[in-house]
């Protein structure tokens, strides 16, 4: 893929967590394969007994599942995979589909942002808020909650989420969105995403906070480079150390040469034509936390795809169609442990608002969502979240789960709709911290409002 990807899948010894315990798994052994076989009746009965019971400890490296097995390894699925599998929707799976399972790969978080935890996490408070959501004081970096616990576990594993560890720039220089519409017709368009954390950093030779930008915790840019009658729109996104402080938005309009703030009322409306709202936006989920409910649903162990190569040439090609769904030519999918939570908005905030719940599965590792579940204001199944996402080298610091580049796949059930989004195409290069051109280090340009009106000059 772009600078710096690693795929690990080739290494002599991987470490895998699998049956509950840490194993070392040599590359040569051969663990049997789950698939049902299909000679005597007989032998269904024994392959589909060895099914049932390594799904009841683990899933061994060298399965492969399929619309012919599925079944016995669905305890390892979130709602969204299974129901894709049974077929109750629009969106289904293909009846070729073939997810290979190889072992789970943990990339050990860095060194400062782990010291950070040790030094600050202890310092750090819950707040009830008066309207029946929750803040949080005395951060500084790392993660905030290391052993989230009760009261409130659901919400700190939120928050946890939310100062999960991300290089603290990240440039993607070709991300693709491709909108799928009901009849399978699509269209794409692609830009330049610019990520930069401005405050709690704890990137080597980093302040822990940008100077002029005090206030100021992370942003999100992205202009478009095509089609070309799209090019030079361009978004904003500004989160603040203050975390009750409502997201600012903006938007450059090339007929005008301008900016324009962009409403908060606009927090449900399709992002760009997408299936995503900016509810959605950095790697599936970009809401104020301090306006949520977070029930702790549990926790458990779920098939993931990571570390994986990217298509080279992006949608369509190399997805397994109609769905979209990965072809085993893309890596190995994982099991990971994650925790399971659902996120609504408090009563004062839910009046309008677009989700009734969002039931997300979030890596126990590096805290980034996996899956996520979307229901509507009624209750009812709306869109199923996929974050698929390719590992990186970050200068200095090694290889990093969450650098903001990913496939994020969104299936809308009710509309008949999908949208994936490819952060970069595969033949696209990425950048980390000090990797990336000198103009991109540019914090005015990329990170305030003004930067916006330099487009087109």
């Amino acid at each position: 893929m772009g600078i710096g990807l690693t795929w690990f899948g080739s290494l002599a010894l991987c470490v895998t967590f699998l049956f509950g315990s840490i194993t070392v798994l040599a590359e040569n052994s051969k663990p049997a394969d789950g698939a049902i076989g299909a000679a005597s009746s007989e032998s269904q009965t024994s392959a589909a007994e060895h099914d049932h019971s390594t799904a009841s400890n683990g899933i061994p490296p060298g399965t492969t599942i399929t619309m012919q097995n599925w079944r016995h390894y669905h305890q390892y699925m979130p709602e969204g995979m299974v129901a894709l599998f049974e077929g109750r929707y629009f969106w289904k799976m293909p009846d070729d589909v073939r997810m290979e399972i190889g072992p789970t790969i943990i990339h050990p978080l860095p060194r400062n942002y782990l010291a950070a935890t040790e030094k600050y996490s202890g310092q750090v408070r819950i707040v009830e808020l008066p309207d029946g959501g929750l803040n949080l004081t005395g951060y500084q970096g790392g993660t905030p909650f290391p052993a989230p616990d009760e009261p409130h576990k659901g919400w700190k594993i939120l928050a946890n989420l939310w100062f999960r560890y991300i290089p603290h720039l990240s440039v993607n220089t070709y991300s693709q969105g491709c909108y799928v519409n009901s009849f399978h017709s699509f269209s794409c368009d692609a830009g330049v995403l610019v990520y930069r954390q401005l405050s709690f950093n704890t990137d080597p030779g980093v302040p822990a906070t940008t100077p002029g930008a005090q206030g100021k915790f992370f942003t999100e840019y992205f202009e478009v480079t095509e089609p070309e009658q799209e090019r030079y729109n361009a978004d904003l996104k500004i989160d603040y150390t203050d975390l009750t402080r409502p997201e600012d938005g903006y938007h450059f309009i090339p007929a005008y040469r301008r900016y324009q703030p962009e409403s908060s009322l606009a927090r449900c409306a399709p992002g760009f034509g997408s299936d995503t709202t900016p509810e959605d936006f950095r790697a599936g989920y970009d809401s104020n936390i301090t306006q949520v409910k977070v029930d702790f649903l549990g926790e458990k162990k779920i098939l993931s795809l990571q570390d994986f190569t990217m298509p080279a040439e992006g949608y369509p090609h190399d997805f397994d169609l109609p769905l979209g769904w990965p072809k085993p030519s893309w890596g190995k999918w994982q099991l990971r442990d994650v925790y399971v939570i659902n996120v609504s908005k408090v009563p004062q905030f839910a009046r309008g608002y677009c989700y009734g719940k969002r039931v997300m599965y979030i890596d126990k590792q590096f805290y980034g969502a996996l899956w996520e579940d979307l229901y509507d204001s009624h209750g009812r199944p709306w869109k199923f979240m996929a974050v698929f996402r390719p590992a990186h080298q970050a200068p200095g610091i090694g290889p990093v789960s969450e650098a903001l580049s990913y496939d994020e796949s969104i299936w809308d059930i009710q509309n008949k709709h999908a949208t994936f989004f490819l952060d970069p195409t595969g033949d696209q290069p990425i950048y980390l911290n000090q990797q990336a051109p000198a103009n991109y280090q540019d914090v005015d340009r990329y990170t305030t409002p003004s930067g916006l009106n330099m487009i087109m000059r």
